[in-house]
């Protein structure tokens, strides 16, 4: 229901815009963007592959080196203390560690399997099937405001945009993502008061 609602909005959002420029007299203008913005959009996305690569490269080899197994277990105490209810459970442990693991590194396509993961064993142990668990919620709004220490995705898509310095953003991105992890969980735990 809900992507069928986005499909209806763009639609109407873009029938419209060339509806009306085509009654106000900008026809040609309307063909002549939408040609030249569908061109530029294949030159980003063939830049942002190759840029996506290569990042994606250095984070195999940071995961080949011990880098990731390293800050696996300095996130492993933590999240014992934030996921009291699943922390000793290590089939459930494991694919956490990996998904906050990845999104950390800004490989979020890489960190949804173990999300997934994490989710259906999470569901294995639940006593109220459907219903989630405050750990369940907790981890959701941990993998949606996750720390980004490197934010690869924002920073391949500044660099294919033609940005002189595009990794600039990496101190803003840590303390934004920083402090939106550690206000998740603050609300988290508030919310699991009352509800």
């Amino acid at each position: 229901m809900g992507n069928r609602m986005i499909n209806y909005i763009w639609f109407f959002i873009i029938a419209f815009g060339m509806i009306f420029g085509i009654f106000t007299g900008r026809g040609e203008l309307v063909s002549k963007v939408v040609v030249s913005s569908t061109s530029s959009t294949v030159e980003l996305i063939v830049e942002l592959v190759g840029i996506m690569c290569f990042w994606c490269g250095i984070m195999k080899i940071a995961q080949q080196s011990g880098l990731t197994d390293k800050l696996a277990k300095l996130l492993k105490p933590i999240l014992r203390i934030v996921f009291r209810e699943t922390s000793k459970n290590e089939h459930i442990m494991g694919p956490m560690i990996m998904n906050i693991t990845s999104n950390m590194m800004g490989l979020s396509n890489a960190a949804t399997p173990f999300g997934i993961k994490t989710m259906q064993e999470m569901e294995k142990i639940n006593n109220n099937k459907g219903t989630a668990t405050n750990d369940m919620i907790r981890f959701l709004v941990l993998n949606a405001a996750c720390i980004q220490l490197v934010p690869t995705s924002v920073i391949s898509i500044r660099a294919a945009c033609g940005s002189q310095n595009p990794a600039v953003i990496i101190v803003p991105a840590i303390i934004t993502t920083g402090t939106a992890a550690v206000m998740g969980m603050i609300y988290c735990k508030i919310l699991e008061k009352y509800f």
